[in-house]
């Protein structure tokens, strides 16, 4: 059960994401509603299967890979990173934002950019309560969907896809997030369908699945926190 200590304003919503998009491009979300008139940006999750396709066809090139399902499981985890960095932030600043509003954009050469239509928030007290406004944001509003979404165009494993999350959601605690924000995810970690995706320990996470990012040409490279990886 969530309990909130109260609902967040646009202005303030839109201030602390202002804040946290300081931290780097995969953190930020932006806010400006003068944004409403470019139409490149659409609606997340709602992806319909051709644009989806395209896209993932437009990853396949990028990465140098003829693997589709290799291209879908990068862009997968390219998503949950952009969803969760900027979240995590600011929940740690008290602050959790109601994405139901959010639309994407992407482009060849570009990061994924991120714009919320109508910020707004809530706020909770204590890694838990946080956690449970986390969780029906980005897990249930947002990855869901993407994930249903993209396994009607490639065939992924659901372990390998919340691998992938729970990889992005690790990924989240960089400095100046770290401290106050790593309660937060070893609660979210704690949680289906996180739960048993991978763990921190001495080498830091370590998922429990590869991400396939080791068949990207040349090939053989490996990602940190890969199961794969020798320690």
């Amino acid at each position: 059960m969530v309990v909130e200590t109260g609902r967040v304003g646009a202005r303030d919503t839109a201030g602390v994401l202002a804040e946290v998009a300081a931290l780097g491009p995969f953190f930020e979300i932006r806010t400006d509603p003068a944004e409403e008139a470019d139409p490149t940006w659409r609606p997340l999750p709602e992806l319909d299967a051709g644009r989806l396709d395209g896209l993932v066809d437009s990853y396949a090139r990028r990465l140098g890979t003829g693997e589709r399902r290799v291209a879908a499981s990068i862009l997968f985890q390219g998503l949950a990173s952009r969803l969760w960095s900027p979240v995590i932030a600011a929940a740690a600043r008290g602050t959790v934002p109601d994405l139901s509003g959010l639309h994407w954009r992407w482009a060849p050469g570009a990061p994924i950019a991120l714009w919320l239509a109508d910020p707004g928030g809530r706020r909770a007290d204590g890694p838990a309560a946080l956690a449970d406004l986390v969780h029906a944001e980005v897990v249930r509003r947002q990855l869901e969907p993407l994930r249903a979404a993209l396994c009607g165009v490639v065939r992924l494993a659901d372990g390998l896809m919340w691998g992938n999350a729970a990889s992005a959601l690790a990924g989240s605690l960089r400095p100046g997030v770290a401290g106050p924000a790593e309660a937060l995810v070893r609660e979210l970690l704690a949680r289906e369908p996180l739960r048993g995706t991978g763990a921190f320990g001495r080498h830091g996470f370590v998922r429990r699945s590869c991400c396939l990012y080791y068949r990207v040409p040349p090939g053989g490279e490996m990602c940190g926190d890969c199961a794969l990886l020798r320690r």
